[in-house]
């Protein structure tokens, strides 16, 4: 987002954007990506996502602007866009489930991974955050990080993970309980 202070395409609303990209402005749908996708990128990591964030982050854009006449604006594009990034992630994680239960794990490719995480996570106290956060479920991981990452209200990360805004609370609280449990250790 660019803070300029004058009138113009950066500070039009996401519904603006919208409307132009499908008038056939194709700077809307770059103002759209570079507005949301710091935050996109921050949701995968968050979830556990450690490669090809950049690929994700583009495959959401992509499938979003295919079907953008199924967004209704009920919720932010943002929290629409999350909930597109979501069902991606969990499809991933199925094939790649699938992939496993096939393949056999390669000790070099765990070292790898490891060593590659290892290297972006070089403070200790991230560390144990990452690792507080990596063992809630898929769910609260999610609920978690829309409203500690992204600051999401209850009702935006209700419609991001497709449950109700008492549902969001408790998990967030059951998550937050458990990351304290944790790192309390």
């Amino acid at each position: 987002m660019s803070e300029s202070g004058g009138r113009g395409s950066d500070d039009s609303t996401d519904l603006e954007l919208i409307a132009r990209w499908k008038a056939g402005d194709e700077r809307a749908a770059s103002e759209l990506v570079a507005r949301h996708s710091a935050a996109l990128a921050r949701f995968a990591v968050s979830s556990g996502e450690r490669n090809d964030v950049d690929e994700l982050v583009q495959d959401t854009f992509v499938r979003a602007f295919n079907s953008i006449d199924g967004f209704r604006g009920d919720s932010s594009f943002r929290t629409w866009l999350f909930t597109i990034q979501r069902r991606l992630l969990l499809d991933r994680r199925r094939t790649e489930k699938r992939r496993r239960d096939k393949d056999e794990v390669q000790e070099d490719t765990a070292s790898t991974e490891y060593d590659a995480l290892d290297s972006v996570v070089a403070d200790e106290t991230r560390k144990r955050l990452q690792e507080a956060v990596g063992r809630l479920s898929p769910t609260q991981r999610d609920v978690f990080a829309l409203r500690v990452g992204e600051g999401l209200s209850y009702k935006e990360i209700a419609d991001a993970v497709g449950t109700t805004e008492g549902a969001a609370r408790v998990h967030y609280h059951n998550a937050m309980r458990a990351v304290k449990e944790f790192l309390d250790e």
